[in-house]
């Protein structure tokens, strides 16, 4: 009876020892799997880490309301930038250079859950992403793209770039431009040969010559830089856009 409990214990050791192993190797999974998915506010951050955020919002007000004068301003788009924060294409997939973190997590959540209750703005954007900002960092312009798709100018109603450098301070750069469809025009249209509308392509200036048709009319911009402290909200405006940045360091 003793030997044979002693054959039974040669034979279930290996198989114990396999199953420990299959065990600790679930639990090495598990953990390693549950450290992925921390955010990067949980892990031990980077020097100079700091979480970015920013928050575009427009104002609904009626566009013939605004009384700035900006259709006759024909800003360069913002095309071809290798940086996309928000870029929202005209079937509103987005694509972003930067890893975003959920809206949830953000600290400007709250402020922008209640502008849209108040009912009297509609946020476009509401981005927070973790990245280091070392010393004399330069960075590149990154391309916002948000708001009503303009089928005529082929973009969305707001367009530009946004772009955060570090000296002393952070500095944030916000170049964006709040387009509108053109509705009326100015100058008689000429009459396409099909009849169809739709080949309209130029117009009659005054002295009878065909000028280009515009695509879409400038509302309102935001032009501004802004020097930045940590846990600062800061907030730029336009007539029809609005602005919220917010950064905090991490590890302090």
């Amino acid at each position: 009876m003793g030997e044979h409990l002693m054959n039974l214990e040669t034979i279930l050791q290996p198989i114990r020892r396999m199953l420990l192993l299959r065990h600790w190797l679930g639990v090495s999974a598990t953990l390693l799997a549950m450290t992925a998915t921390l955010s990067p506010a949980a892990a031990q951050p980077a020097a100079d880490t700091y979480r970015a955020e920013i928050v575009v919002i427009e104002r609904k007000v009626s566009p013939d309301s605004v009384i700035e004068q900006m259709a006759s301003r024909a800003p360069a788009p913002a095309t071809g930038l290798p940086e996309q924060l928000w870029v929202e294409d005209a079937n509103g997939s987005r694509v972003s250079s930067v890893n975003l973190a959920p809206r949830s997590q953000m600290h400007l959540h709250s402020a922008a859950t209640r502008l849209e209750n108040s009912g009297r703005y509609r946020v476009l954007m509401s981005a927070a992403w973790y990245q280091s900002f070392p010393p004399d960092y330069s960075g590149q312009p990154m391309h916002v793209s948000i708001g009503d798709w303009l089928p005529a100018a082929a973009h969305r109603a707001v367009e530009g770039q946004i772009t955060i450098d570090r000296k002393r301070y952070l500095h944030v750069n916000v170049a964006l431009n709040h387009w509108r469809p053109v509705t009326t025009a100015s100058t008689a249209v000429t009459t396409p040969p099909s009849g169809d509308p739709a080949d309209i392509t130029t117009a009659l200036a005054a002295d009878g010559s065909p000028v280009a048709e515009p695509r879409a009319q400038l509302l309102t911009w935001i032009r501004e830089t802004r020097r930045m402290r940590s846990e600062e909200v800061h907030f730029l405006d336009s007539p029809t856009i609005g602005v919220l940045v917010f950064f905090k360091k991490m590890g302090d």
